[in-house]
């Protein structure tokens, strides 16, 4: 089982850090007009692997220095004997700096540049050289039309370091954006391509560094790191001599009546994910269902909160919340819960209780919300998280003081002292019930194996989505349950039991 090889870079830039970067170019020495011109040789070389045959292009240039890079993409086309037609939403005559020096250029070498129209007819492959990553705030005409302009052609598009519309910080999407099929993107990754709205728009992402130095691409600072195979924290290899009592006691506390299977699958994936022990509070009904589905977990018909204590003791890692429930049965345990020291994972029910105000969380805990449960512990909306997930899960653990997977398109991990992780892995097939609930039982294997809150929730999201992403391939249909063996074997293959 293998996954595809991972060739991007990993930091994530803010349209601020972007321009923060440029800037440290061109005061190294490089000029402006070079980093241009280069960005134009990467995306014309990128046009033409995806479309050999095409043979003409339809440019749309704006104002900035987006549009320079679109005319200087157009000058080459020309060049190669292309049909090239450069539609300008931004006045020519007003260009400044380099994209005024690039749009001479594309003139010099004999590209027609014509204002745009309404109904300009498009052909070929279309550029989207219109905003780039200094867009925000809301689209201005005549660039909403130009756009659904674009998206109604059913022409092949591809953009030039991000789609026009798209934000660069939060992946969010204006009124509307272009739909890219392929996207090429320059110097340093925007943290806005891989969440949000984003999957959706940018088609296929390709990335040129445009030969930039590597030390000062290494100095300039960040927002979020992609989580990448090689980087993602590992387990220790084992002993030949080791017992069940090296890797954990993980307790499961979940299942109220008709939530039984969440709880079982938490139960399950912490056990296949390598905990020594696992043992699950749930109730009664749940028992026979547990022996019979998993026999190897400890099942504990549980009551009354007097006979969690003990449990709790006994357990090194405390997973929390599927299928827990809001009633009576819930509180009760969950009070009873957040009274141990023990590291915990929160989730589902847990979180909502612990946004009612019912319980206080305990330290050096891990909270898995998606933007629902996310929005009601922030106290906004859904939609609210949505504009800016990295926002959103970095004042989650601000507040809670916890390491909080923000799940979704590009899951984030954040961590109370800024650190921000993203995992651009997983699939569409995974939208569905019950993959929450593995992903909390394989971070409490992970914790219970002795990595911290951080690194636990770093390498249990990162093998989730891998394995969603290969299972993904099948197509619908995909259950939770398929994800735990090729865990298993994805967490074999990145950290080998024996050496």
């Amino acid at each position: 089982m293998s996954l595809a090889q991972d060739l991007l870079p990993l930091p994530l830039y803010t349209a601020a850090q972007a321009r923060e970067l440029d800037a440290r170019l061109i005061a190294a020495g490089t000029p402006g007009f070079e980093l241009m011109q280069c960005a134009a040789h990467a995306a014309w070389r990128a046009l033409r692997r995806r479309w050999p045959q095409a043979g003409e292009v339809s440019v749309l240039a704006g104002a900035g220095n987006n549009a320079g890079d679109a005319y200087l993409l157009a000058a080459l086309a020309h060049k190669a004997g292309w049909a090239v037609r450069v539609l300008a939403l931004g006045e020519p005559t007003r260009l400044s700096g380099d994209a005024a020096l690039a749009c001479a250029e594309a003139r010099g070498a004999g590209v027609a540049i014509e204002a745009w129209q309404g109904e300009a007819q498009l052909r070929g492959i279309v550029v989207d050289g219109l905003l780039g990553t200094g867009f925000h705030g809301a689209l201005r005409a005549p660039y909403a039309e130009a756009i659904e302009q674009i998206n109604g052609s059913g022409l092949p598009v591809l953009a030039l370091d991000l789609p026009s519309g798209l934000h660069a910080d939060s992946g969010q999407v204006a009124e509307q954006a272009v739909r890219a099929d392929l996207t090429v993107s320059f110097i340093g990754l925007k943290l806005g391509l891989f969440t949000g709205d984003a999957p959706d728009w940018i088609g296929d992402l390709q990335f040129d560094d445009l030969q930039a130095d590597p030390q000062l691409l290494a100095a300039q600072p960040c927002t979020a790191l992609r989580l990448a195979g090689a980087q993602v924290p590992r387990l220790a290899p084992r002993s030949r001599t080791a017992h069940k009592g090296l890797f954990g006691h993980v307790l499961v506390v979940a299942g109220d009546r008709g939530f039984g299977g969440a709880a079982l699958l938490a139960a399950e994936s912490a056990l296949r994910s390598g905990a020594g022990l696992v043992t699950l509070a749930t109730r009664g009904e749940h028992v026979a269902a547990s022996l019979a589905r998993r026999p190897e977990v400890m099942c504990m018909a549980i009551d009354s909160t007097y006979q969690l204590p003990r449990l709790c003791e006994q357990a090194d890692v405390l997973v929390v919340g599927p299928g827990l429930g809001r009633q009576a049965w819930g509180r009760s345990l969950l009070s009873a819960v957040a009274a141990s020291p023990r590291p915990q994972v929160w989730d589902a029910d847990a979180l909502n209780l612990l946004a009612d105000g019912a319980v206080e969380l305990p330290a050096d805990s891990v909270l898995t919300p998606h933007p629902g449960e996310a929005a009601r512990l922030l106290g906004c909306t859904a939609a609210e998280v949505q504009v800016d997930r990295p926002a959103a899960a970095l004042a989650l653990a601000q507040r809670y003081q916890a390491v909080v997977v923000l799940k979704g398109a590009g899951s984030l991990i954040a961590a109370p002292d800024g650190r921000l992780l993203l995992a651009d892995r997983g699939h569409p097939a995974m939208a569905g019930a019950g993959l929450g609930d593995v992903l909390v039982g394989l971070i409490g294997a992970l914790r219970g194996q002795g990595l911290g809150a951080f690194d636990a929730a770093a390498l249990g999201v990162w093998l989730h989505a891998s394995a969603g992403q290969l299972l993904g391939a099948g197509g619908r249909g995909l259950a939770a349950s398929d994800l735990i063996p090729t865990i298993r074997q994805l967490l074999e293959e990145h950290c080998a039991c024996l050496q």
